[in-house]
């Protein structure tokens, strides 16, 4: 029996781990347990375990790294995180854990299993946000991992540049883009029922802290909510930023614009149908997140990005680039209105078929032998 953790810590992860969660559990032999944490068990960003909980899912562990009551310090939970999750692995003896992406909560994961040496599985791995310090996180989990899983082939290069051998690093595709193809999406009607919202012309605005970015970062958002004043024909809806430095900062700006502009709404979390259908009926998707460079762009709809915090990801042709002054966001704006996409989806990098099914059977083949911790540098030719 292969034992198996996944690690889920917000509500963008644990969408893009569902499928591959239920793909690992209809497997023989393999026994995938799902451990929740982060945001997901915090009031102030939704307690969004209740999207779990809506899915009934199976929660093996609830393990809270956060304390609403003080503000965010990213290093205090960080370390919280290491601690906790120490004991678990020490407790509960997997075979492999599965990680996915970048951001602070996943390296203390990360180091918590290595010094517990418990083989790591790593998900979108050799990508590039220059504006973030999630890029530095990134390769460390990297250097970190045992198998790897990248969206693309070029990212599947970097993972190898970084010494990891070609033999662990998968060009998978996007977890992403599979939930786009096989998730039935709600119709335009129900979703306004769902989320009780009366919509038709609309923009969905993710914005999200650009952690390596000093100052100015609530100045640049104000730039941001000043440019949608400049389309009052469109209703706003917000996602509210994640648990990074200056995160609760904007959404505090969000529920302040949203109390002054009749148009505009906001959620926590939508989930992952929710989430993509909303962008499906959009006329655009706004702001800096993953998303708006990944599974936007699958939906044919385009992505006005602003600013460098996605600054190094492989781009498509819908994806319109521009800094964060009034302005400029105003005329990319006004560019994604006028250039609908019909892109077709075999253009996108990011895309192979049936993702969780070829991360699940590779995990399944190389934990179903004794695997050899003591990773060799791969030297490549400079």
């Amino acid at each position: 029996m292969i034992r198996i953790g996944i690690i889920t810590a917000t509500r963008a992860e644990y969408g893009l781990l569902k499928p591959l969660y239920l793909e690992l559990n209809n497997k023989k032999n393999v026994d995938c347990k799902l451990i929740v944490t982060g945001t997901h068990l915090s009031k102030k960003y939704g307690m969004t375990i209740s999207n779990i909980e809506e899915d009934k899912i199976d929660v093996y562990k609830k393990i809270k790294i956060m304390d609403d009551r003080l503000k965010e310090d990213m290093s205090n939970i960080f370390s919280n995180a290491i601690l906790k999750f120490d004991k678990v692995f020490k407790k509960d003896k997997f075979d492999t854990i599965v990680l996915l992406g970048d951001r602070y909560e996943t390296l203390a994961f990360a180091i918590a299993a290595i010094f517990n040496n418990v083989p790591i599985c790593h998900i979108h791995g050799g990508e590039i946000t220059e504006g973030a310090i999630d890029e530095a996180i990134r390769h460390s989990i990297t250097k970190m991992s045992y198998l790897h899983f990248t969206s693309c082939e070029e990212y599947r290069k970097r993972v190898i540049q970084l010494g990891e051998n070609p033999n662990r690093v998968f060009n998978v595709g996007s977890l992403g883009i599979e939930n786009i193809l096989k998730i039935k999406l709600l119709s335009k009607n129900e979703l306004c029922k769902d989320l009780g919202i009366n919509i038709n012309k609309y923009f969905v605005v993710t914005y999200h802290p650009v952690t390596l970015k000093k100052d100015s970062q609530m100045d640049d958002f104000k730039n941001l909510l000043s440019a949608l004043d400049n389309f009052k024909d469109y209703q706003i809806i917000f996602t509210k930023s994640n648990a990074d430095r200056s995160g609760n900062e904007i959404n505090k700006m969000i529920d302040e614009y949203v109390r002054l502009h009749d148009n505009s709404k906001s959620f926590y979390s939508l989930g992952t149908k929710r989430y993509l259908s909303l962008v499906k009926y959009s006329s655009a998707v706004i702001g800096n997140s993953s998303s708006g460079i990944i599974e936007v762009p699958a939906l044919l709809v385009p992505t006005v990005n602003i600013g460098d915090r996605q600054k190094g990801r492989v781009r498509v042709k819908s994806i319109i680039d521009c800094k964060d002054d009034r302005k400029t966001i105003t005329n990319a704006i006004n560019i994604a209105l006028k250039s609908r996409t019909n892109m077709e989806l075999t253009e996108i990098p990011f895309y192979k078929k049936n993702t969780s099914k070829l991360i699940a059977n590779q995990i399944v083949k190389v934990f179903s032998e004794k695997v050899n911790l003591m990773k060799k540098f791969y030297d490549i030719k400079v």
